[in-house]
């Protein structure tokens, strides 16, 4: 029952692990390899599903939930998401599938429709549409690097082919990952799960399988259509039978009315400076004399409908940009090797709209809106600057962008303040969708949509210089393949409201609140209030257990800030729906207290409600929970066993209702700091989330 933690993993920018002879956890391969095809990480099996069965018209969803039990919370961009397990298919239904490192745990649901050339899956629309977005896999080429291959798309009178490519997709082994599925180990000298050893220091050294630790593997093609089709036309994807691909899975459909472009007249239009709309040429020089003009005379600069080539930084201060739309203008550029280094340490830059530096003052008044940045990163160089947005922009905002394919969607270096991005979508990025980095303040992300991001979909890290007063608010967040959906590291006064994340698929969660990275402390008060999770809490490889659905982690010191979970509904957690958890080797000096978790619903857990892995404390009050699979409260606290009890104290706040397959989830007996401590409680699928 005693079983220390291991070394914390490493992931990019932030700090290698400590030196894996610390890790004295003994496991055994058993424990790690991805189950028996069929079944799932929980133990779930998976249903064989015969070709064709499927319903005749997929329901909408919202992350391949019934929208009714997620009312209010989210985004909401006007875009209706149908589920392709859910459709009409001769293909094979994968999942679902936890399991990290297969294509089903990677999905929306953690299920997809997989095709072989000549088959297809077939939707209808539930409502009016002109545009959709097809979610998809297609495999890597045999050495890297991507393939690409066909998909007849038709609605109505519609139909075209449009090509897919893996060369976005397909990472592989340890931090900061490989396109070579072929490569061995890049870190030999570190602990890995695979082993449950040092495979440098091991003798005789362990045989490590190719291609170790497969993931990334979606990708997404926006298609906007002839014409407006009505509620109930079909729309079928095809894979034609000489497609490259040997097979191609289709995980999500959405659609959506797209409005027409949007046009302003007195504004420095970009083509008149130059710009070239065929994207044939480089119009990064049109756009910035376009912007020259601009700011002169007090003009916005307008990008018509088109596809702009720019394979650099566009610097802004100052100044207006609009687009017709982001599905109507792109900035589309390729990443381009610098012949020496940058200052900052980047090797390649890229499409991207950057404020100035901080230290050089930074930008203000800028404001983005209305157009797509695709860019071209297909490799994780954390010192490289390619991201989508970047630098400081302080009194700015942000609107109705697409960003897809750069490193991270928008990552903001502070100090700066005053900060909105709204109503848009970030996907397919090697790390983050949006980090507030370093004395963001003021500031606040909503009513926006991530998706397949390789880090923290969201985060706040306040590492050095405190971010204070900023929120995440009303956004979507669905499958971050490494780290979690919302991530706070440090900062006062932080909140965390009317979130939807679903899908985290490995080492992190949902909601997570960290003092870690060596982020300053927290302070004042960290509200996670009226968020839901789905399909949360996933398994970390280094410590060889569950994750939380939302999971706060002291690592570099004590977390006693007012930490609010007000309101929250954590639905299918994968293990436990909230973890308190301190790293093994400072369990006995730092501690997490100040927690009050408050009207929150628990609608099934393959484990606890609680896991708590710390000396500390934590109230609970109106917490209603059901289906809960193992013992409601697992208290281990600091690994002591004292014969007073747990150093982990539970505060009955009155209220408490519900449990699972052991009675209440919080029993008289378990209180105040019963030792109830099972390391790797044996976890019991839940039944799918229904309303309360």
């Amino acid at each position: 029952m005693r079983i220390p933690l291991t070394p914390t993993l490493a992931r990019g920018r932030r700090r290698p692990p400590r030196a894996a002879t610390v890790a004295v956890v003994a496991l055994t391969l058993a424990g790690v390899l991805a189950p028996a095809a069929g079944a799932t990480a929980t133990g779930r099996p998976g249903p064989p599903v015969p070709p064709g069965t499927a319903a005749a018209s997929p329901p909408a969803t919202r992350a391949a939930l019934d929208p009714a039990l997620v009312a209010g919370r989210g985004a909401d961009l006007g875009v209706v998401e149908q589920e392709a397990e859910a459709a009409t298919t001769n293909g094979t239904v994968i999942g679902p599938d936890r399991t990290a490192y297969t294509l089903p745990a990677e999905a929306s649901g953690r299920s997809a429709v997989r095709l072989l050339p000549g088959q297809h899956v077939e939707f209808r629309l539930p409502k009016a549409a002109n545009a959709l977005t097809i979610r998809y896999a297609i495999p890597d080429a045999p050495t890297g690097g991507g393939i690409t291959s066909p998909l007849d798309v038709t609605v109505g009178k519609d139909r075209r082919t449009i090509t897919l490519t893996s060369q976005y997709s397909w990472l592989y082994n340890q931090y900061p990952f490989t396109n070579d599925p072929d490569a061995g180990l890049l870190h030999p000298d570190w602990w890995i799960t695979e082993c449950g050893c040092v495979p440098s220091a091991t003798t005789p050294a362990p045989t490590i399988t190719t291609p170790f630790r497969p993931m990334h593997f979606y990708d997404e093609q926006r298609v906007l259509l002839d014409r407006t089709y009505r509620a109930g036309e079909t729309v079928r994807l095809t894979v034609p039978k000489k497609a490259t691909a040997a097979w191609t899975v289709i995980d999500l459909l959405d659609s959506q009315l797209v409005a027409a472009p949007h046009v302003r007249l007195k504004a420095a239009n970009a083509v008149l400076f130059g710009a070239d709309p065929t994207g044939r040429r480089d119009a990064a020089p049109a756009i910035e004399r376009a912007i020259a003009f601009a700011k002169k005379h007090d003009l916005p600069v307008y990008l018509p409908p088109g596809t702009y080539q720019v394979n650099r930084h566009l610097v802004v201060d100052d100044v207006t940009i609009e687009g017709a739309g982001s599905w109507w203008t792109t900035l589309r550029g390729r990443e381009v090797a610098l012949p020496t280094p940058a200052p900052d340490g980047s090797v390649h830059t890229g499409v991207g709209i950057y404020g100035k530096p901080a230290a050089e003052g930074g930008s203000r008044d800028v404001h983005l809106s209305g157009f797509a940045i695709q860019g071209d990163v297909r490799e994780r160089i954390d010192t490289d600057q390619v991201n989508g947005v970047g630098g400081a922009m302080s009194d700015s905002s942000i609107r109705d962008l697409y960003i897809q394919h750069t490193k991270v969607g928008m990552w903001f270096d502070g100090p700066m303040s005053n900060l909105v991005v709204s109503d848009s979508v970030i996907v397919d990025q090697i790390a983050d969708g949006v980090n507030f980095h370093t004395g963001v303040t003021d500031s606040v992300v909503r009513n926006s949509v991530v998706r397949n991001t390789g880090d923290d979909a969201l985060a706040m890290w306040a590492q050095g210089t405190t971010n204070a007063r900023s929120t995440f608010a009303r956004n979507t967040v669905q499958t971050p393949t490494l780290a979690n959906g919302i991530a706070i590291y440090g900062g006062e006064d932080i909140t965390v409201v009317g979130n939807l994340v679903a899908d985290p698929v490995r080492e992190g969660s949902a909601l997570h609140a960290g003092s870690r990275f060596g982020a300053e402390p927290f302070t004042g008060s960290l509200r996670f209030v009226d968020n839901t999770t789905v399909r949360a809490g996933t398994y970390e490889l280094n410590w060889n257990i569950g994750l939380g659905a939302l999971w706060v982690f002291a690592l570099d010191r004590s977390i006693d800030v007012d930490l609010q979970v007000v309101g929250d509904h954590f639905l299918d957690s994968t293990y436990n729906a909230l973890m308190l958890v301190t790293d093994w080797p400072v369990k006995d000096r730092y501690s997490i207290t100040g927690v009050d978790v408050r009207d929150v619903r628990v609608d099934g857990t393959g484990t606890s409600v609680l896991s708590a892995r710390s000396a500390g404390s934590a109230t609970f009050t109106n917490v209603d929970a059901r289906n809960v699979g193992a013992v409601g409260i697992n208290n281990c606290g600091a690994f002591g066993f004292t014969p007073a009890g747990s150093e982990f104290t539970v505060v009955d706040g009155g209220g408490n209702d519900g449990g699972g397959t052991t009675g209440p989830w919080m029993a008289p007996w378990e209180l105040p700091n019963t030792i109830t401590c099972d390391d790797r409680p044996p976890v019991v699928p839940p039944p799918p989330p229904s309303a309360w």
